[in-house]
C-alpha cells in the first residue's frame, strides 16, 4: 500500500455509562471506570444527587483521571419528575451541566405520545438548542411498546430517529434488538447523522435487555467494524444491565465489554490497514 493509500482511522474513546454499575452510584462507575482502562463516562442524570451536580462530577472526574463525554438526560419514563417535569427545562438543564462537566453530547429520547406539544417542536428545538450550545444532542432510537400481545406506539413522531429530521442521533443496540430493527442498515442510512452509540447486546425480547455485547444476536462487531471504516468521530458508552450480578461479577462483565470493544476495533483497524 502507498503511503498516499493508508487509511486514517479515528481515535474513538470508549466510555462506561453511570446506568451500568446499578444499584451502585455514580461515584463507583468513576470508579470501575478508571480501574478497567476505560476513556470516559457517560452520566446519566437520575436520583443520585451526584449525577445532577457539576461540582461533584467535576471532583470525580479529576480525581480518577477520567472525562465525561456525555450527559443522559433524564428522559425516561421513571426520570420524569428529575429536573422538574418541564421537557423542555430538562434538555435544557442537561445542556448547562454538559457545558459545566465539558461533555460533548447530550443523549435524548424522543416524546411520548402524550406530550403532544412538546413533540410538535422537538426537532426544532433541539436544533436550535444545539445550535445556541454547540453541543451535540443526539436523539436515541427506541423500539414499540407491546401489551397484550399489541404493539402500541409510544413515542412521537415515532420510536425510529432515521426518517426524521434530527441532525445527530445516537444508536442504541439493545433498542434495535427489542425493536427488530436492522442495526447495520440504520448505520449505513443515518450516515454522518450518527454521533453516538451505545454497545449493548439483546436477544429481541420484548424487554430492553442491555446484555453485555457479544451475548445477544445484535451484529455489535460488525457494528463496530462499520464504525471504523465509516471514519465514525463520536462516542461509543457501554450501556449494559449488571443489576442482578455482585460487585466482583460486575466488574468481570465491564472489563468483557471493553475487550469486545477494543477487540473488534482493533480488528477493523488491522483490517483497513491492509487495504
Amino acid at each position: 500500500m502507498e503511503a498516499d493509500d493508508a487509511v486514517t482511522i479515528p481515535d474513538i474513546p470508549v466510555a462506561l455509562s453511570t446506568a451500568s454499575v446499578y444499584p451502585e452510584n455514580c461515584a463507583a462507575a468513576f470508579q470501575h471506570a478508571a480501574r478497567l482502562g476505560y476513556d470516559g463516562v457517560e452520566v446519566m442524570v437520575w436520583t443520585d444527587p451526584v449525577t445532577q451536580e457539576a461540582g461533584a462530577l467535576r471532583a470525580l472526574s479529576e480525581l480518577h483521571g477520567i472525562r465525561i463525554v456525555s450527559i443522559h438526560a433524564p428522559t425516561l419514563l421513571i426520570s420524569q419528575r428529575i429536573f422538574g417535569v418541564d421537557p423542555w427545562g430538562k434538555i435544557d438543564r442537561s445542556l448547562e451541566l454538559a457545558h459545566e462537566v465539558g461533555a460533548e453530547t447530550v443523549v435524548l429520547h424522543p416524546p411520548f405520545r402524550w406530550q403532544k406539544e412538546y413533540a410538535r417542536d422537538f426537532a426544532d428545538g433541539i436544533a436550535t438548542r444545539e445550535h445556541d450550545s454547540g453541543i451535540t444532542l443526539a436523539v436515541e432510537n427506541m423500539y414499540p411498546w407491546r401489551v397484550g400481545g399489541r404493539e402500541v406506539e409510544a413515542y412521537l413522531p415515532h420510536w425510529d430517529p432515521v426518517s426524521q429530521a434530527y441532525d445527530h442521533v445516537t444508536l442504541d443496540l439493545s433498542h434495535t434488538a427489542t425493536a427488530g430493527s436492522d442495526a447495520l442498515a440504520m448505520i449505513a442510512a443515518l450516515g454522518p447523522r450518527l454521533r453516538h452509540l451505545h454497545l449493548a447486546d439483546g436477544l429481541g425480547s420484548m424487554k430492553d435487555e442491555h446484555l453485555i455485547p457479544g451475548r445477544g444476536s445484535q451484529p455489535c462487531a460488525e457494528v463496530l467494524d462499520a464504525l471504523v471504516h465509516n471514519g465514525f468521530d463520536g462516542s461509543i458508552v457501554v450501556e449494559v444491565s449488571t443489576r442482578r450480578l455482585s460487585v466482583e461479577q460486575r466488574e468481570l462483565a465491564l472489563a468483557e465489554a471493553l475487550a469486545f470493544c477494543r477487540l473488534h476495533l482493533a480488528a477493523a483497524l488491522d483490517e483497513g490497514a491492509e487495504r
